[in-house]
């Protein structure tokens, strides 16, 4: 017969067993491989996130992939080049076909196919309520669940508050796409203005090659301003074909391009022999430079007050999740493709307003540029054909006057 164990002896056991447990789970430790010690480590760890955690992450990505599709495709349309109009495109402009082929090309069209995500959702919100008000309809439901409709009193008396709304958005958009197109045209004949009065103003062959410098320069000036205001500008390729490596690399270090520029302007002009009145004239056309600077980032800074667009966009929400409860008396299921065209129309109005706020990606800077460097070099190629023509004449016709007394040119 077993003898019953006292106290003090099963604790003597259990403090000798739990020992020899110990020593035999280190002895077997130090023989595993030190991969297998990262192995159990791992497993360890992948147990302990909360799983909920990653259904809640992989739900959002999952609704967030057609938003992001649709912004890549909208930016990236944002980003191409403008061209400016000829003959030949006006012609197509006015076009009588113009309206099939604008449709045709509905499905490329950026700001389309940025309405992707809101009208899907909206359109899916409609037959999400149709169905419910069907099930209701057939008793498929508990009756005590209510038919979702109302009267449309309350859309009759807001809706010219929301296209007054969607109008007034759209013209202050507008009006900055307008001053921005200003801007630059400013910009633009002052470039011309201050080459052509380089050109005449400056003589000698010692001013040459700060002449011929200058004249870099302020072609290099519109393309450094609008690497500035347009996003994802490359201003070292744009800029490589118009300045020297040297002055490249310093309008490179330099925080704010367009102004390194102009300082590279205002010390060609002191270093030129003039007189103080020629100077003060040339040195009077860098204040367009300077104007267009604060037009474009007073522009691109401040945009159209946050809460008139967060205004619009709450209104526009509001209006479409109860359109379909509104219209369900008189339609029935065809809320759904009402809905469909309700938010396809409204919301186009709102992105072209919101593509339209920020006006440079939507100008034809690239050509803008081109072309006053085209001129430029054009003057700049024709200038010595020309004064030796006119010295020619005046050395060849001395002496002539015409019945007026005046000499003849």
């Amino acid at each position: 017969m077993r003898k019953p164990t006292t106290p003090l002896q099963s604790h003597t056991n259990l403090s000798c067993s739990s020992q020899i447990t110990l020593n035999t789970a280190l002895k077997l430790h130090s023989h595993l491989p030190p991969k297998s010690k990262q192995i159990s480590f791992k497993v360890l760890c992948s147990q302990s996130p909360n799983p909920s955690s990653n259904q809640t992450l992989t739900l959002i990505s999952v609704l967030r992939a057609i938003p992001d599709w649709a912004d890549v495709i909208k930016e990236r349309g944002v980003r191409q080049n403008r061209s400016l109009y000829n003959h030949e495109k006006w012609v197509e402009h006015r076009s009588s076909l113009r309206h099939i082929r604008h449709f045709l090309t509905s499905l490329s069209s950026r700001v389309i196919l940025s309405l992707i995500p809101p009208v899907i959702a909206f359109t899916s919100f409609a037959a999400v309520i149709a169905s419910y008000n069907t099930a209701v309809l057939l008793n498929w439901l508990p009756e005590f669940l209510p038919l979702l409709r109302t009267s449309s009193l309350p859309y009759q008396l807001t809706a010219p508050a929301l296209a007054l709304l969607l109008v007034f958005r759209t013209e202050a958009a507008y009006s900055r796409f307008e001053e921005g197109r200003k801007a630059w045209m400013k910009v633009i004949a002052g470039t011309n203005d201050f080459a052509r009065q380089v050109m005449a103003g400056v003589d000698g062959s010692s001013d040459a090659p700060l002449k011929k410098a200058l004249l870099q320069y302020i072609m290099a000036f519109p393309v450094a301003l609008k690497c500035h205001v347009i996003y994802g500008s490359n201003i070292k390729q744009d800029l490589k074909n118009l300045l020297k490596e040297d002055d490249l690399a310093v309008v490179l270090s330099s925080k704010h391009h367009p102004r390194c520029i102009i300082e590279f302007i205002s010390q060609s002009l002191r270093l030129l022999h003039l007189d103080d009145s020629k100077r003060n004239v040339l040195e009077s056309k860098i204040a367009c430079f300077h104007e267009g600077i604060g037009v474009c980032e007073q522009l691109l800074g401040i945009p159209i007050p946050l809460s008139y667009t967060r205004l619009t966009s709450r209104f526009l929400v509001l209006w479409h999740l109860t359109l379909p409860i509104i219209l369900w008396d008189d339609c029935n299921w065809i809320v759904v493709p009402a809905t469909f065209i309700s938010a396809a129309s409204l919301f186009c109005i709102e992105e072209v307003g919101v593509l339209i706020e920020e006006p440079f990606p939507m100008l034809a800077l690239d050509e803008l540029c081109n072309l006053v460097h085209e001129s430029i070099q054009e003057a700049v190629a024709i200038e010595n054909l020309i004064l030796g023509q006119l010295y020619a004449k005046r050395k060849c016709h001395p002496n002539e006057h015409s019945s007026n007394g005046r000499a003849n040119s």
